[in-house]
């Protein structure tokens, strides 16, 4: 993602959404209006993005939707991958959009099915997603989906695990993208979609 210039960085607050290069910027503008920051929540230091009142505005969920799947239309994915929980908020409803199935990706034993695993580092450790071992067949185009680009870690195991049940990733979308945590790096030589990008 290519960085601001100084001008723009002074027009916005810190923590304020600017609108991703690929997304509408007057759609941007009104969703990024709609998400609260939390400071310092669930630890000191972070800035918390609160989509609730965005879920709860129903204008602007069917809007998120839609541009969402905006980018996504020409790569005509079978099926959307999100992992728990937040990737629960928006995949279903961007699958059905895009006339696509859903998987979802949860916490190991939380599926009651054969599985397949992938791990991912976080700052603090490691954690591990499964998805059914027969969530998609051999071939299909997945778009892979998250409510938040940050680290990319979680994207990235996400985009292992269809690999692993022999599926193809089309893209990566995402409502929200930290910049400045280099998320875009983990995922390099993938398609990236955000709606909304954060400089700090």
């Amino acid at each position: 993602m290519s960085e601001p210039s100084a001008g723009q960085r002074s027009q916005r607050s810190p923590g304020e959404a600017s609108p991703a290069p690929s997304s509408n910027a007057q759609a941007a503008q009104r969703l990024g209006a709609l998400i609260r920051e939390i400071p310092d929540f669930p630890s000191a230091g972070i800035r918390f993005k609160d989509l609730t009142p965005l879920m709860a505005d129903a204008g602007a969920l069917r809007l998120a939707v839609s541009e969402l799947a905006a980018p996504a239309r020409e790569m005509r994915p079978d099926l959307v991958v999100a992992a728990e929980a937040r990737g629960f908020l928006l995949g279903p409803a961007l699958a059905l959009e895009l006339g696509a199935g859903f998987a979802l990706a949860r916490k190991p034993g939380k599926l009651p099915y054969e599985t397949v695993s992938a791990s991912y580092e976080l700052e603090y450790g490691a954690n591990t997603l499964e998805l059914h071992s027969d969530a998609l067949a051999a071939g299909a185009r997945v778009l892979v989906h998250d409510d938040l680009l940050a680290t990319g870690g979680t994207a990235r195991a996400l985009c292992e695990l269809v690999e692993q049940l022999g599926g193809e990733v089309l893209g990566c979308s995402f409502l929200i993208e930290l910049a400045f945590l280099g998320g875009r790096e983990q995922l390099a030589g993938r398609e990236i979609h955000s709606l909304l990008a954060y400089d700090s």
